[in-house]
């Protein structure tokens, strides 16, 4: 009990100042090095990404925009849909200028640890691409390098335990709605889990591909006829955005300085929660991209950060503000979402809602539980890592029959947290590397990375047949 509480006090922590330093700060570093590639850039990566999306895909491995769907999956989630109506509320309208601050600032991030994750992949031992921090965090070199990939490996793996069971429990919740039995439907979630994440990669993959852009059309679009039907507030829910991030909402009260702070801090904490740049978990699903050069996936790192945040989350945003749910009387934070849609959709609103948490909860479990597996892989092996796995299903059974959704939360963020430190390092460190490859890419296209790979499986058959 005592490691629990210690844990959760260290994230209760690390989830105000600390993260905001190590994220944003690397963050800054990161863009300012590369010269601000997601503006810079802007409109290559939409040609690349949007502008591809609906193409053919005639190679036999994980596509580009599959692999793209599996990573957007471990981040569109019940944050998108409930975590942006509780940051308005905590923080005022302003809180909306921050979360697409930390979104600007993140597609860099992101791009980032996508350009690294597939720059130092290696084939595992089932034949698949692996990569992500453990990789390029080992990359760096000398016993630093290897501690740092080994740090970041324990503390994913061990971080998506409570993770689990904490989405579990938001998922099950939904279903209230519809008079369900939550452990039931705990059971059949984990279930799902085991069949999709057991099937490798490209069953992971060919799922979301399937999943994500369904579930994230149909919420956007009912989002979209909550903001049309309110259409008259929209332009005083924009102004209102940029107009109380830097000073308190008349409604919030308080003294200027701690409701400005509260603003920054929900506003931030939630962006960076929910496009998850810094996190470096997306780089693991990147990594299994059949692609020609690490930078053409890395602007699929944007595209993430673009629907994700920029997107889902600012039209949630726009919903809750135009509807005017965030002012409502006697309605929780957590619910906010379902007052805005009740506006127009009436009861059916909430139904409408629980439905596409539960959608955006299951997907997030599945890559997640693949994400945690990958990393028990790097640690134990595969053997090891198929016994690890099934750690993470028993969690959401556990969660789904009783367990304490606060402080499943508080341990998942000081876990994430101990995650995110050599992931950021690794990042800023190769710095030089992604610069390079940048170059190349739009001057001198795989010269340089064909080139090294070339080497290295030379190297690895040398090896092989001595």
């Amino acid at each position: 009990m005592f490691i629990i509480n210690a844990l959760a006090a260290f994230g209760n922590w690390f989830w105000g100042l600390p993260i905001l330093i190590v994220v944003l700060g690397g963050g800054l570093i990161i863009n300012f090095y590369l010269g601000f590639p997601q503006i810079k850039r802007f409109g290559y990566m939409l040609s690349q990404t949007f502008g591809t999306m609906f193409k053919k895909n005639d190679k036999e491995g994980v596509s580009s925009f599959a692999a793209a769907c599996a990573a957007l999956a471990a981040s569109v989630g019940a944050s998108n849909i409930v975590g942006v109506p509780v940051a308005i509320a905590l923080g005022g309208p302003g809180a909306v200028f921050w979360i697409l601050m930390i979104a600007l600032l993140g597609c860099a991030t992101k791009y980032v640890e996508v350009i690294l994750g597939v720059r130092f992949r290696e084939k595992d031992a089932n034949g698949e691409w692996a990569g992500g921090p453990f990789y390029y965090c080992k990359a760096i070199g000398g016993k630093l390098g290897l501690f740092l990939g080994y740090f970041f490996s324990i503390a994913l793996m061990l971080e998506i335990v409570p993770s689990v069971a904490s989405q579990c429990l938001s998922a099950t919740s939904q279903t209230a709605v519809f008079g369900m039995d939550q452990r039931i439907v705990g059971v059949l979630i984990a279930i799902v889990t085991c069949v999709v994440v057991l099937g490798g990669f490209n069953r992971v993959a060919d799922t979301m591909n399937l999943m994500v852009p369904i579930m994230s059309v149909i919420y956007m679009a009912g989002a979209l006829v909550v903001i049309i039907v309110h259409a008259n507030n929209i332009l005083p829910a924009i102004a209102s955005i940029f107009a109380y991030a830097f000073r308190p909402h008349a409604a919030m009260g308080g003294f200027v300085g701690s409701v400005v702070a509260a603003t920054i801090r929900w506003g931030a904490a939630r962006g960076v929660y929910s496009n998850e740049a810094g996190f470096g978990e997306a780089a693991v699903a990147h990594a299994g991209a059949d692609v020609d050069h690490p930078v053409r996936q890395g602007f699929w790192g944007m595209f993430e950060v673009t629907v994700d945040t920029l997107l889902i989350c600012n039209i949630t945003a726009l919903a809750v503000l135009t509807s005017g749910a965030w002012t409502m009387e006697g309605v929780e934070n957590g619910a906010l979402a379902q007052a805005a849609f009740a506006t127009v959709f009436g009861n059916a609103g909430n139904y409408f809602v629980a439905i596409c948490v539960f959608l955006f909860v299951l997907s997030t479990v599945i890559v997640i539980a693949f994400y945690g597996q990958k990393q028990s892989e790097t640690l134990f092996g595969a053997k090891g890592s198929k016994i690890w796995f099934f750690v993470y299903p028993a969690m959401m059974i556990i969660a789904a029959f009783g367990m304490d959704l606060t402080t499943a939360y508080s341990v998942t963020d000081a876990l994430l947290g101990f995650a995110i430190i050599p992931n950021m390092i690794g990042c800023v460190y190769h710095l030089k590397e992604v610069k390079k490859l940048q170059d190349e890419y739009f001057n001198t296209p795989g010269m340089y990375y064909l080139a090294d790979m070339a080497a290295k499986e030379a190297k690895k058959a040398a090896k092989a047949a001595k």
